[in-house]
């Protein structure tokens, strides 16, 4: 029996989830023995991570079971309120992009991060799929599994046949909806070829997954069962729901209310009821169960494209780069502490993250550095 006055440990919290992901996950793969033989392995490698990661938490050191990777700057599409545009990550000018980082700079990376216990690295962008290099020189760090965030138009058989080879490189597919949903906000034809690279994926039994950037316009529609079913027919194995954050001034009203969020919870756990066969996650919602976000290295942090170790990518502050000083070190960022000591993490917001709409507080924090 839970017991309810006991201290809530965070630290469990991650690692029962991670836990419960990769069974999942097995669940999934059950039609597919090579798919299957892989989550198996990756269970006993998340388990001797979770092992390393209480034994740093021991040692003072709390290392979260993921990262979010920023490891391109350019990217073949235009969407609307697009972040990376927004924050200076992505630019079509190679001069006024972000700095990034080389291959073998982020196999380092990913090796130290395996070497600490983080289970989950996430890559985006920019367009990932762009900075094929990169992909190939982590692919070959086994203990950590990587979702890439794509916009899916760049999947072919090539990158299909790389995708059969490493297993722990999962295709996450953006799309808002439908195909007018989707175009309005991508380009004319994108979601047409967001559809035929599913179902290159599907027929090739490669486990991919959907993420959906949740606004007030489409909220409804994709958190509708039948839309759902749409996905998992196409061969969706996971589904992203993201809250739309008002990067761009004048979509505020795309932003969730209080009133969305709850509806679109309560959506979500019954999606969950009644498909057992598919991952579904919620961010920011299924952070309440833990208190409140995970960012600033509660739960994850992000690595922008020159290394640099910043709260969230909605929260592009930092005062640690990870290339210059170790990951180990750059996880005890000053910043991340002050972040977490002052509540931050929990402070009233609307839309989709805390830090970004406190962006004025904590670049205070940083500047009192």
């Amino acid at each position: 029996m839970k017991n309810n006055n006991a201290p809530f440990n965070l630290q469990d919290y991650m690692s029962n989830g991670v836990r419960h992901l990769m069974a999942t996950a097995y669940r999934s793969a059950l039609s597919n023995p090579r798919e299957a033989r892989f989550v198996l392995q990756m269970q006993n490698r998340f388990r001797r991570a979770e092992q390393l990661r209480r034994s740093n938490k021991n040692a003072g050191l709390d290392v979260p079971p993921f990262l979010i990777c920023s490891i391109a700057t350019q990217c073949n599409l235009h969407c609307k309120g697009c972040y990376a545009r927004s924050n200076g990550i992505a630019s079509d000018n190679t001069r006024s992009a972000a700095a990034t980082l080389s291959p073998d700079q982020w196999r380092d990376i990913f090796r130290q991060a395996e070497a600490l216990g983080v289970n989950f690295a996430l890559l985006a962008g920019g367009e990932p799929l762009m900075r094929r290099d990169v992909l190939e020189a982590v692919a070959d760090v086994k203990g950590i599994v990587y979702p890439i965030f794509t916009n899916g138009t760049l999947i072919g058989p090539s990158y299909v046949q790389f995708f059969r080879k490493h297993l722990n490189l999962i295709p996450v597919i953006s799309i808002e909806g439908n195909g007018s949903e989707t175009d309005d906000r991508r380009g004319a034809g994108v979601y047409r070829r967001t559809m035929l690279s599913m179902d290159l994926l599907r027929e090739e039994r490669l486990f991919f997954g959907a993420s959906i950037t949740v606004t007030t316009e489409n909220y409804k529609l994709v958190t509708d069962p039948a839309f759902v079913r749409r996905l998992q027919q196409k061969g969706c194995r996971i589904l992203f729901y993201v809250e739309y954050v008002p990067t761009d001034a004048g979509t505020e009203h795309l932003a969730l209310t209080d009133q969305h969020v709850a509806e679109m919870e309560a959506t979500v756990n019954g999606l969950r009821t009644t498909i057992d066969d598919m991952i579904i996650l919620s961010f920011p919602g299924d952070e309440k169960g833990m208190e409140g976000c995970l960012a600033a290295g509660r739960g994850f942090f992000h690595i922008g494209p020159d290394g640099s170790a910043e709260p969230c990518p909605f929260s592009p502050f930092s005062d640690s780069n990870v290339v210059k000083m170790g990951l180990r070190d750059a996880m005890q960022s000053p910043l991340f502490r002050k972040i977490r000591n002052a509540n931050a993490l929990g402070w009233e917001h609307t839309g989709g993250c805390t830090l970004f709409e406190h962006r004025e507080e904590v670049a205070a924090m940083l500047q009192k550095n």
